[in-house]
């Protein structure tokens, strides 16, 4: 796998990683986790430009434009928003990108409200409940799906 450009985009709350809720999320810090997601990325050839908001519109303006940026897929972590916004739903379909949704803890083993993704119908598959690691495996699988798509169909 070589020359991937990867999105690594988080979203609200994200940036608290380390001391939220660590009996949830864990000790580790999102630069923790963009640090494993950027050695992951080196290791298999490709690179990956990561960032994080609070803020749905800019979340939505970073995937929308993902593709004209050079970009050849999206992982996506985008937060309490997963439950909620039907723009990510959109700007993932617009983006037109392979998109996977991860998640440090398992939604669906929490809160009812957790259990429903409106973004998954717009993503190619989602990892959630191996802790940070859930970014690095959801890497790994879009390099390899990105790997076998013909080069006219790569973002």
């Amino acid at each position: 796998m070589s020359g991937f450009r990867i999105s690594v985009i988080s979203g609200p709350n994200l940036d608290r990683l380390g001391k939220r809720e660590p009996a949830i999320y864990g000790t580790a810090t999102l630069d923790d986790i963009h640090r494993a997601v950027e050695d992951a990325a080196q290791a298999h050839g490709a690179s990956v430009s990561c960032m994080q908001s609070n803020c749905e519109g800019e979340l939505v303006t970073a995937i929308s434009h993902a593709g004209d940026r050079g970009f050849h897929g999206i992982l996506l972590n985008a937060g309490a928003y997963t439950h909620t916004s039907i723009a990510l739903y959109d700007a993932i379909r617009a983006g037109a990108l392979p998109t996977v949704e991860v998640h440090i803890s398992n939604p669906d083993g929490r809160e009812p409200f957790r259990r429903r993704s409106r973004i998954a119908p717009a993503c190619m598959a989602r990892v959630a409940g191996f802790g940070p690691s859930s970014y690095v495996l959801g890497l790994l699988g879009l390099l390899g799906h990105l790997e076998k798509l013909r080069p006219d169909e790569r973002g």
